[in-house]
């Protein structure tokens, strides 16, 4: 049987609405996820939401609210994506959890039994916005003289007694981890960035604040409450059982095989974690990836402040879900910043799902309908020709596709998966069934089951990313739910089956149709 997998998004921040990125990451993911599961793993994917620290106190008390009320209005909206970007995530795991608590509680008292926790006092740069604190070298000076992160927030300077974990004890540990691991972080150029952070110095960092009280309480330490990093990123064992270390679910699925993060937060997940786990005894995930970011128009990056956020349920409802869905995965190389615009949207879309693969499933079933009533055979002659073409489809589908999915090259994996469907677009031109119906009605039927065949492995192949419209196209050649994944890809019988059980294709019904961008943006 085939070893579990268990992939997280990161936990989303929901002082705001979902924006793009998060549906990016969400769909990234997700595609992961399905295709896992289409290569016969028992998945599990989790994703929530990250709802303590001052950043959702202070939002919250400006809106005049509590932020209780706050939260579970904003975590809904994340919800919402997910079931609207089809998203199939197995758990949703909000911080303001009982069962969270609990696994932030234990997950301290480890620390704490390791000898890792101490308490001082704390001076320093603190952002709220990306709830992190910062050495003063890390500083930069704004326009107007403020200090900022290295992500272009401004910092305040803060002091209070806090815990400390003993970060600095874990530098040799985590540089090792590094190199035994190369796989550890990726992509490669994140791994550089990290190592040489961790080679510079680990000073002991700062896990609780007592100036809010809007968090975790820290067990036995009145007014102290956990530093919002600490239980966001125990959120990944919360999602599997944890605190129940033995339990079946744990020991399943744990330690996760990847985190999918932006690259924004990879040294929380790939410094601060893995030396939690160490501390608290526990197995370190197998990789954290850190993707590029979406950018709006002009490559600026997208941010509310900006004003330049972009509502991905509007998108979706305006584009399609999967039209979306295949964009970003093809569009942009996972790993690196990528940009999009409607027209590309547009572009995209038009050329390789409707007028590329969707042309092609149109033409062989309504070839099929039209010139042999729908009925199928199995037991037709191929020529060279035939089986040259279906061993390009089945080389892009069963072997370069997969090799490049797992690899998390997505944009990698569908052009070779173009390509086939350009080599099946071409076979239906030089063959041209059309005329072979008055002329040579076998070759006619040999070239038309060819076509069909390899629809099929065409559209499980793509299924991971877009599934609504490759489970419509299935429907249609009476491919069984059951049947949808790579290893059917490998069964010589399905068409004598199929045959065999009487199915007939139907009128077909299009499953890709163009889009349109009205005449003032297309303009602009």
């Amino acid at each position: 049987m085939p070893e579990p997998f268990y992939i997280t998004t990161a936990i989303n921040y929901p002082n705001g609405r979902p924006h793009i990125g998060h549906a990016y990451e969400g769909i990234a993911t997700d595609v992961m996820a399905r295709f896992q599961r289409a290569r016969g793993r028992e998945v599990f994917f989790v994703t929530g939401t990250d709802e303590h620290g001052l950043k959702m106190d202070q939002t919250a008390r400006k809106a005049g609210r509590e932020t209780i009320d706050l939260a579970n209005e904003m975590s809904g909206y994340f919800r919402e994506m997910c079931a609207r970007l089809n998203i199939s995530c197995d758990a949703f795991v909000r911080t303001t959890e009982p069962r969270h608590h609990a696994a932030s509680i234990e997950l301290w008292k480890r620390m704490e039994a390791a000898g890792d926790l101490y308490l001082d006092r704390y001076e320093g740069w603190y952002s709220v916005r990306d709830e992190a604190f910062y050495d003063e070298s890390e500083l930069s000076e704004g326009e107007g003289g403020e200090k900022l992160s290295p992500q272009g927030t401004p910092v305040e300077w803060t002091a209070e007694e806090t815990w400390f974990f003993r970060l600095s004890n874990y530098q040799e540990r985590l540089l090792a981890h590094y190199r035994d691991n190369p796989d550890f972080i990726r992509p490669e150029s994140r791994r550089n960035e990290v190592m040489r952070f961790v080679e510079g110095g680990l000073k002991d960092l700062s896990v609780s604040r007592t100036s809010f009280d809007w968090g975790v309480p820290v067990p036995g330490s009145d007014g102290h409450v956990m530093y919002v990093w600490v239980d966001a990123l125990t959120t990944y064992m919360t999602g599997v059982g944890f605190p129940d270390a033995q339990g079946e679910q744990f020991q399943k699925f744990w330690p996760a095989d990847i985190h999918m993060i932006g690259k924004d937060i990879v040294r929380f997940h790939t410094v601060f974690w893995p030396a939690f786990l160490m501390s608290a005894g526990l197995p370190l995930p197998k990789q954290v990836f850190g993707h590029g970011f979406l950018l709006a128009r002009g490559g600026e990056k997208m941010s509310k402040s900006a004003g330049n956020v972009v509502d991905p349920m509007e998108l979706a409802e305006r584009f399609g879900v999967d039209n979306l869905r295949y964009f970003f995965m093809r569009e942009i190389a996972f790993g690196q910043d990528g940009s999009y615009s409607p027209e590309a949207i547009v572009t995209r879309t038009n050329a390789e799902l409707a007028n590329s693969f969707g042309n092609l499933a149109q033409r062989t079933l309504s070839m099929i309908f039209k010139n042999i009533g729908g009925k199928l055979n199995s037991d037709y002659s191929p020529a060279d020709e035939d089986i040259g073409l279906e061993g390009v489809v089945n080389d892009a589908c069963c072997n370069l596709l997969p090799r490049e999915f797992e690899a998390l090259n997505f944009s990698i994996g569908l052009d070779a998966w173009m390509r086939a469907v350009h080599a099946c677009n071409q076979y239906v031109d030089e063959q041209a069934p059309w005329s072979l119906r008055k002329t040579d009605p076998a070759r006619m039927e040999a070239v038309l089951m060819t076509l069909f065949r390899c629809v099929r492995a065409l559209s499980i192949a793509v299924r991971p990313v877009v599934p609504s419209s490759a489970d419509k196209l299935l429907d249609q050649i009476g491919v069984g739910a059951d049947a949808r994944n790579f290893t059917a890809l490998n069964d010589d019988d399905w068409l004598h089956r199929l045959v065999e059980s009487g199915f007939s294709v139907s009128q077909p019904v299009g499953v890709f149709p163009r889009l349109e961008l009205p005449e003032e943006e297309a303009a602009a």
